[in-house]
């Protein structure tokens, strides 16, 4: 059965000036597949750089991909002109990351919250405000009419990203990309947050894009793990899977950088070689991780880039070391 969210092949350049007439590309995304059910959490996790953020942004068709393909709800939209894009933006929204500069500070809450049903030309006034003030006691914002009328600079950083999470669920979307929406939060807030975002997914049918670095919050709050490293997903699975079992070396680096109370509980492989993270617009030719892997075999990695193959039921991993698996 096909999923909400389909991303096929999907190729995100960018091009970057290296001089006064020559420029090279950038490659963020490069030939990722991910499909996200209905209702499901899908976390995107990777180091800064990855691609994570990018891949996001693609499956809102906020960037235009260079080759592959984007659907929704199996629409093919990769290519489909701004105009009719409007019932689809009604459906697909965004967390952003900085809870700070994501609202405007001359607008009060209520102007923010109201805005997305504004452009959509959704209900009276009244009705808008109706709506806004159901969304901020959704998100624990209450009683709402205090926040109604107050101004960004009045509200914490944890109040700002639920004012955040109100304007994104106020449309009543089927799919959100949140983009590391609690890095910027107190530390105190980020678990209360994503427990709020699990509730509202469950209470509306939610598909989440989860952004994130963490990989720790991402095995709490989604149903599968794809792990991304240079614009590539090199393991996708169960967040059990992934973080108990993990099969590829970046895979065990991530959670080996993670800390733990207990050293003798990290893992024990070569490290990762620090500083060695290859440019983007001059991606090695085989795996991708090939320069910095620990268990690097000469002769095959730096060949040819492995392709995602399930090692076992459910968990996928592109490397090597599995090839000859069945």
């Amino acid at each position: 059965m096909a999923g909400l969210v389909e991303l096929s092949d999907l190729v995100v350049r960018f091009h970057a000036r290296t001089g006064l007439f020559r420029t090279v590309a950038i490659h963020a995304v490069d030939g990722v597949s991910l499909t996200i059910e209905a209702g499901e959490t899908v976390a995107l996790v990777g180091e800064s750089g990855s691609g994570k953020t990018t891949l996001g942004r693609a499956s809102l068709r906020l960037v235009r991909p260079a080759s592959g393909s984007v659907r929704f709800d199996g629409r093919d939209i990769t290519d489909a002109p701004e105009r009719e894009l409007k019932g689809f933006r009604r459906q697909a929204q965004a967390i952003f990351q900085d809870p700070y500069s994501s609202l405007n500070p001359y607008h009060t809450v209520r102007e923010a919250v109201e805005e997305p049903l504004a452009v959509h030309g959704i209900g009276t006034a009244a009705e808008r405000t109706d709506r806004a003030r159901k969304a901020l006691e959704d998100v624990q914002l209450r009683p709402a009419d205090v926040f109604l009328p107050m101004y960004p600079h009045l509200l914490s950083g944890g109040q700002r990203q639920r004012v955040g999470i109100a304007r994104a669920l106020v449309l009543e979307p089927r799919y959100v990309v949140a983009d590391e929406p609690v890095s910027m939060i107190d530390a105190s807030s980020r678990a209360e947050l994503l427990y709020l975002l699990r509730d509202l997914q469950a209470t509306y049918g939610i598909a989440f894009l989860y952004v994130t670095h963490d990989i720790a919050s991402a095995r709490h709050f989604a149903g599968r793990i794809a792990v991304m490293y240079l614009g590539s997903i090199v393991e996708i699975g169960t967040p059990e899977a992934v973080v108990e079992r993990p099969l590829h070396p970046y895979t065990k680096a991530l959670i080996d950088a993670v800390p733990e109370p207990d050293p003798a509980n990290r893992l024990r492989e070569r490290p990762v070689v620090p500083g060695e993270v290859p440019s983007a617009a001059d991606p090695p030719a085989g795996c991708p991780f090939h320069p910095r892997c620990p268990r690097f075999m000469a002769g095959r990695c730096e060949l040819q880039r492995p392709t995602l193959r399930e090692v076992e039921p459910g968990h996928y991993a592109a490397c090597y070391l599995y090839e000859d698996e069945t």
